[in-house]
């Protein structure tokens, strides 16, 4: 059989939808002859009979009700690719309104939407940071970018990248004290993450299979992740922050990773939308040049 043409599935949609050729044809702006001859070469085509025409109506036959079932999927399937299309080549513009925590979104939003407002002119972008979470849509954000653990909800959500949790101290926390094991950091100074669910409470893997958790010595909360990485270079006390932030102060020699060999829970990076059937350019956008910056900048968060 020769490839179904998709216009004649279109012609045939809206004559079962308005149970008429005359009516069909008038929703479509062609003529009802060559909504009649379409319909008749899909018969043709299919070698069975779609329609029974009466004089006053026009029904679907048991075949053609099944192919108008597909008919539906099948153009809504085509209506959907247009649109997306269309928007892949739409100019970004309009206000861009991201939700991000304090830590990531000022180490790699911020520099990146200073970037975005220069590439795309048109597009306003509006950066909120909080370590608490910000309802997307009571506030009309169009991203929420997500670090750590989603938790179950109707947002849809696509995966930027991963990251790693240190233990880190200032030289001189780590100096006062023999730390080869997790139960060892039980004593020490810890600097809890008041943002977090369970700041004091760790699990450190070793090797896959050797576990300890540990509960630490809260000597001070702080409710903003930038503020915890400052006292912890202070020496207040050990503290455990993502990799992305405190990967240049190791090299510097600000902070040394505490117990190397074991691992914390890693967690992952998302761009987070509102349910919606389309997004606009200036997400998908954005979204683009984000995971470009994550490969370019980041390209070993999250192994070993």
């Amino acid at each position: 059989m020769e490839s179904i043409n998709l216009n004649r599935l279109a012609y045939f949609a809206a004559v079962v939808d308005a149970a008429s050729f005359t009516r069909a044809a008038d929703r479509l702006g062609i003529t009802k002859t060559v909504v009649s001859q379409q319909v008749a070469r899909l018969e043709q085509e299919l070698k069975t009979s779609l329609l029974v025409r009466t004089t006053r109506r026009v029904e679907p036959t048991e075949a053609g009700r099944l192919l108008h079932a597909r008919c539906v999927m099948i153009l809504r399937e085509a209506e959907n690719a247009f649109a997306e299309l269309a928007q892949t080549n739409a100019e970004p513009m309009g206000l861009l309104r991201i939700a991000a925590p304090n830590d990531y979104g000022s180490y790699m939003l911020a520099p990146l939407a200073a970037a975005f407002s220069k590439k795309f002119p048109a597009c306003c972008v509006d950066l909120m940071l909080a370590d608490s979470r910000i309802d997307l849509l009571a506030n009309q954000i169009d991203l929420s970018i997500r670090v750590g653990w989603l938790d179950d909800s109707a947002l849809q959500a696509r995966r930027i990248g991963s990251f790693r949790q240190l233990l880190v101290a200032a030289p001189g926390v780590v100096r006062r004290r023999a730390v080869a094991r997790p139960v060892d950091l039980a004593p020490l100074p810890f600097i809890a993450n008041g943002a977090l669910k369970e700041p004091l409470q760790w699990q450190f893997t070793k090797n896959d299979f050797e576990r300890q958790t540990v509960r630490m010595n809260q000597t001070l909360t702080i409710n903003t992740t930038p503020a915890v990485l400052a006292a912890t270079i202070a020496g207040a006390g050990l503290s455990v922050l993502p990799d992305f932030l405190v990967v240049n102060e190791i090299k510097a020699g600000r902070l040394v990773h505490i117990l190397p060999a074991w691992m914390l829970p890693a967690g992952g990076i998302h761009a987070v939308y509102p349910a919606a059937r389309f997004r606009p350019p200036k997400v998908t956008a954005f979204v683009a040049m984000l995971m470009e910056e994550h490969k370019r900048t980041l390209p070993t968060m999250g192994r070993r």
